[in-house]
């Protein structure tokens, strides 16, 4: 079963990253991200739909035009886990190469 981190390694991930947030009255964090098109945005999700697969761990994200909403927590730890902070970078890592 996959564990929660230490809150602090949560706090040392979002200073780090500065883009992603946590999410207000829930162990969670989010960040949105805004493409060029729609046709990005979908490629973006559907690179981030493969490697959550891969992971068997799913985002939550909310999709319009140009833009996706993330939101990443593990439902089984009931928070922020390291798969989180692994989905995360990787979100971080194809939306610079889109």
């Amino acid at each position: 079963m996959v564990k929660k981190i230490d809150p602090q390694k949560k706090n040392d991930f979002l200073e780090k990253s500065q883009e992603w947030q946590a999410v207000e009255g829930r162990d969670a964090i989010q960040k949105h991200f805004q493409f060029y098109d729609f046709n990005t945005a979908f490629a973006f999700m559907t690179r981030i739909a493969m490697k959550a697969e891969q992971m068997n761990h799913h985002p939550e994200w909310f999709n319009v035009y140009n833009r996706v909403d993330v939101v990443l927590t593990t439902h089984d730890a009931d928070g922020v886990s390291a798969l989180d902070i692994e989905m995360a970078t990787f979100m971080d890592e194809i939306s610079v190469a889109m």
